[in-house]
């Protein structure tokens, strides 16, 4: 039985793919293949892909556009639609105006931030599913599927191996984690670390074991604008323009789908540690490791247990 890695660096990040299975290394270049096809039609950083043309058109007539385009929309729109959701995929064009993560990043005026946020309700974003079609009801409208695309890509990825007769499999999405059997280490759990928030990239606050799971991290530590003093960082509240407030540093949601923790790690974000952790200890196959601003962790009570807190 064959064992293979793969390294890609492909949109901004670094993808680990590791295939435990028969023709491990044709299914890590079909693979490959998916995640560039995928990179050409979602990318919001090119001009060409599907998603930027639907910023040019999609406010004049209806765009088709590929299956599965449609299909993380759909998916995104329901979960934007949701009450108390801060997850938003109409949020384009504050990611724009803001651009925190690039070198022309700038903390907005007033008056500019209260010109978009007319342009970020979800509930404008007009879907066929018949013709899969797009459409925009207001112009200057822009999705930003940012905060999900990589974990439905691991999803599909994973789908792809596990079809294929992979035994075990990781996928790691720069950070979306997605592991199916038994991990190759020791023949049992996986064990994934959770990003420190306040150490630089690869200093784990915690481990924790999962088989057949995906573990996501988000925090405010990942891209941060230093102004006059203060610093903003990329999750932002649709509703004030702005950054969120809140005293989470960084939110870890393990689910069965890499999609739902995506989904989950944005959706939840705006809310407290004591929130997080009700809510989604109220959510079927569904777990939370919240670290607060003052370094504190907490955890859902199916992780305990399964949560190795390191030194801090």
């Amino acid at each position: 039985m064959d064992e293979y890695t793969k390294i890609i660096y492909l949109m901004g990040t670094k993808i680990s793919l590791y295939i435990k299975g028969e023709g491990a290394k044709e299914l890590a270049k079909r693979a490959e293949d998916m995640l560039i096809h995928y990179n050409e039609v979602f990318s919001a950083n090119s001009d060409s892909s599907q998603l930027a043309l639907l910023k040019k058109a999609a406010a004049f007539t209806p765009q088709k556009v590929d299956e599965e385009l449609y299909e993380l929309i759909k998916t995104g729109k329901k979960h934007s639609l949701c009450e108390n959701s801060y997850l938003n995929i109409a949020i384009g064009p504050l990611i724009k105006l803001w651009r925190i993560g690039f070198t022309e990043a700038h903390v907005p005026d007033r008056e500019a931030i209260e010109n978009v946020l007319e342009l970020l309700k979800p509930e404008n974003i007009q879907l066929d599913d018949k013709k899969k079609t797009i459409y925009f009801l207001k112009e200057g409208m822009e999705i930003d599927l940012g905060a999900i695309a990589k974990g439905y890509f691991a999803d599909k990825v994973m789908e792809l191996f596990k079809e294929n007769g992979a035994v075990s499999a990781m996928v790691d999405m720069g950070g979306n984690v997605l592991v199916s059997g038994e991990s190759p280490s020791d023949g049992g759990d996986w064990k994934v670390g959770i990003q420190n928030p306040f150490l630089p990239r690869g200093n784990a606050a915690a481990l924790v074991k999962i088989r057949d799971q995906s573990v996501v991290t988000s925090g405010i530590y990942e891209r941060v604008l230093e102004k006059e003093g203060n610093k903003y960082h990329h999750i932002f509240n649709s509703n004030t323009g702005y950054p969120m407030e809140s005293n989470i540093a960084s939110l870890t949601i393990i689910a069965n789908t890499s999609l739902d923790c995506d989904i989950y790690t944005t959706k939840l974000f705006g809310f407290d540690a004591v929130s997080i952790i009700q809510r989604v200890n109220n959510i079927k196959d569904m777990g939370a490791v919240v670290m607060t601003m003052d370094g504190r962790l907490a955890c859902t009570n199916n992780l305990i247990g399964n949560i190795e807190p390191l030194t801090m």
